[in-house]
């Protein structure tokens, strides 16, 4: 499964975007903003990242610096309205893999991600054994103690987020946004909750009390295991 992040304040170019690059194996994760932007890269890992660069609280150039500098060498394709030759090298330079200036045609986008995604080695996690238990995602097996685990898909989204995202909160609306990735916006309040209660029931040797699958009031979840 590819993961795609798209940073693109204008709604309609963004739901555009999405569309077009969207298909049953790649799901394209939002962001209008610089801050909500870097609360979910903080949380997440992706196959590649689509960024615009004049965003209302920041500059899409800045996130990307920040992310070079932090050692975060996932595909970026930046966005600009900007057609200045300047302004596609200072985007190169601060490390962009590749530059499209505004208005392009979304073929043309769907290329430069497709050669980006060929380039760059799947970002898979695989079969996992963490303590008493094994996952594997690609074969829908999970297990605790050799005894089959049977997860809804919805929790096996779930629990995928938190075990790639080991040892750190991962935000409820980032979760919600990952787990429902059409309509996100439509999901009731108390369905993560719920969500995660069933998953807990299956995991937990006692659910109301869990060893593996925390909540950080206030904020989200974690999974208590590091990889």
């Amino acid at each position: 499964m590819e993961h795609i992040f798209l940073l693109e304040d204008d709604s309609t170019s963004r739901h555009g975007i999405a569309l077009a690059l969207e298909t049953a194996q790649r799901v394209i994760t939002q962001a209008e903003t610089l801050a909500h932007a870097t609360k979910i890269l903080a949380a997440e890992t992706f196959s590649l990242l689509i960024l615009d660069i004049n965003l209302p609280d920041g500059s899409g150039l800045d996130l990307l610096h920040n992310l070079r500098t932090n050692g975060d060498l996932t595909p970026v394709i930046l966005l600009t309205a900007n057609d200045l030759e300047l302004d596609e090298v200072i985007g190169l330079e601060t490390g962009a893999d590749d530059y499209i200036t505004k208005p392009f045609s979304l073929a043309v986008l769907r290329a430069r991600v497709n050669a980006q995604l060929r380039r760059s080695v799947p970002q898979t996690i695989g079969a996992l054994t963490l303590g008493p238990f094994s996952f594997d995602f690609e074969r829908m097996d999970f297990r605790r103690d050799g005894a089959t685990i049977e997860l809804s898909k919805t929790e096996q989204r779930l629990l995928r987020v938190l075990v790639e995202n080991s040892g750190h909160t991962v935000p409820r609306d980032v979760l919600v946004e990952r787990i429902w990735t059409d309509g996100a916006e439509f999901v009731e309040e108390n369905a993560l909750s719920v969500t995660m209660k069933r998953l807990r029931s299956k995991l937990e040797t006692n659910p109301a009390k869990p060893d593996y699958l925390k909540t950080v009031y206030g904020i989200g979840y974690t999974w208590a295991v590091r990889l």
